[in-house]
């Protein structure tokens, strides 16, 4: 392939699909964005169908993006989803059934249970580097198994959104280490392979993928993705990576204490290490390189709660955003806990729920929107301080994501947490970061390129953050205080949904 040929990027997200056409030096010459549904059959239930959201949408960015390369030839293709998931599939790679998604989908709370008590909680952080929860993979097998036996007994195959697409391109059956080490617990985090015990035992009869690491070619566009796609035949196709690691690289944390910290749809925060270190609240992977390991946190839901604010009252962002800003921080007396799907890190309870305390006939929209961001920021601090717990110094935070335009909810986050967060030039997010590894992977770039320079730095406030303190401490009070309520209630909600019989 040409030196100088393009860089092809797509990302598939929970709630829409971005890809960018990239040269070597990593200027933008293209990019696209589509939307797509992502479906709630039942409380605690999230999916994807792989075929008309991963693969349509996949079609509809590359024949965009592929008509604006305007004659210059390819060079290589990286892709990434939203991860971990659980796509069954039949020996010839074919869908059985929607796919379960990460740690928003929480069915498999039963199944979780079971394999903690059966191969014991610090047996599994140690070796796999992670307590089980709804992140995990490993449970999502046992419920397929145990509540659609006969979709269990024809699956072969497991994919996740990136090892879809490569498996569809390029016929090879691969995933990548860091999305391995996130199904739990089916990996070793310390030996860098399957677990092939405890895989047998959470999914017997299950083909193991080969495993790569993202910036490593798995295959070529095959002859007939090649006519459906418009793709070239031959064209390099690395073996790709969850989308917030692709993320962390497309905005340079690359080294040992950089945190990534993206605002989108959830909140999540990604830490280089040099080396592992398992904590029972967070995620403890492989990194993106090899050599590398990964201190990662979720919340399962932050600009969703700002979406779902948006639409109860109408109005754009921009005028919620405004009316919050003339707000003093503390929002006049407002707490919010931000469970509204549960939550993920560090408390790993899918029965928790949202609270917004404090209200009186006295608030109005501006801090009600206001107490959203500042509740989402007090998750991000629990976070922050459950990593450093662990041993993970972040010396430097990253802002990306969406939810970085505007700037006030950027502001609040290092108000409440007295930390500087850079934010990068070009935010399109994990697309830019597929680029990147394409350009390694296939030799345009030799190393990890600076692509993404810093924009702007957002400092804390001194007489901000002094207010914040105070609020946080009750943040932190809040939940095992109104646990015991919280879990009621979710069972009521649950048993509301469940069909009369």
């Amino acid at each position: 392939m040409p030196s100088d040929g393009l860089l092809l990027g797509i990302d598939i997200g929970t709630s829409s699909a971005k890809g960018v056409l990239v040269s070597p030096r990593g200027e933008i010459v293209a990019r696209a964005w589509r939307a797509h549904e992502t479906s709630h059959p039942h409380p605690g239930w999230v999916e994807h169908d792989a075929e008309s959201v991963w693969w349509q949408d996949f079609l509809a960015l590359c024949r965009e993006l592929t008509a604006a390369a305007d004659g210059r030839a390819l060079a290589g293709l990286a892709v990434s989803g939203i991860g971990p998931v659980l796509l069954p599939a039949d020996a010839e790679g074919r869908p059985l059934r929607p796919a379960i998604l990460y740690g928003v989908d929480t069915r498999a709370h039963a199944e979780i249970a079971e394999l903690t008590a059966e191969l014991g909680e610090r047996s599994i952080v140690e070796r796999a580097g992670t307590a089980l929860s709804s992140q995990a993979v490993g449970p999502k097998w046992r419920w397929l198994a145990r509540h659609e036996p006969e979709v269990y007994r024809r699956s072969s195959l497991f994919l996740m959104a990136n090892s879809y697409l490569v498996h569809r391109l390029t016929g090879e059956y691969v995933l990548d280490h860091h999305s391995a080490s996130q199904c739990d617990p089916m990996y070793d985090l310390r030996a860098g392979t399957w677990a092939r015990d405890w895989a047998s035992l959470v999914a017997p009869g299950i083909e193991l993928p080969r495993l790569l690491w993202p910036t490593e070619v798995a295959g070529t566009v095959s002859a007939a993705a090649a006519a459906e796609t418009g793709l070239p035949q031959g064209l390099p196709v690395t073996a790709g990576t969850v989308d917030a690691w692709a993320e962390a690289a497309s905005v340079g944390v690359t080294e040992p204490g950089e945190t990534m910290v993206m605002y989108g749809t959830t909140m999540f925060l990604i830490q280089v290490l040099a080396d592992p270190r398992p904590h029972a609240g967070l995620w403890t992977t492989r990194g993106a390189f090899p050599g590398t390991y990964s201190l990662a946190a979720g919340m399962a839901t932050s600009g969703a709660i700002t979406d779902w604010l948006r639409g109860l009252v109408g109005g754009d962002f921009a005028g919620l955003l405004a009316r919050a800003a003339e707000v003093p921080p503390g929002s006049r007396g407002l707490l919010l806990l931000p469970y509204f799907a549960g939550e993920r890190t560090p408390l790993f309870d899918p029965d928790a729920r949202g609270i917004l305390a404090g209200l009186t006939t006295g608030h109005g929209l501006g801090e009600l929107y206001r107490a959203v961001l500042e509740g989402i920021a007090y998750g991000v601090r629990h976070n922050l301080e459950a990593m450093h717990a662990s041993g993970g110094k972040a010396r430097r935070l990253v802002a990306v994501g969406g939810g970085t335009q505007g700037g006030l909810w950027t502001q609040i986050v290092s108000d409440v947490t007295g930390a500087e967060q850079d934010v990068p030039a070009e935010t399109i997010g994990a697309a830019f970061g597929d680029a990147l590894l394409a350009a390694v992977a296939t030799g345009a770039a030799p190393e990890i390129a600076e692509w993404n320079p810093v924009a702007r730095t957002v400092r804390p406030r001194a007489g901000h953050t002094e207010v914040y303190e105070r609020f946080y401490r009750h943040y932190r009070e809040l939940y095992p205080a109104t646990a015991e309520l919280a879990h009621f209630l979710a069972a009521e909600q649950k048993a509301a949904d469940r069909p009369a019989s």
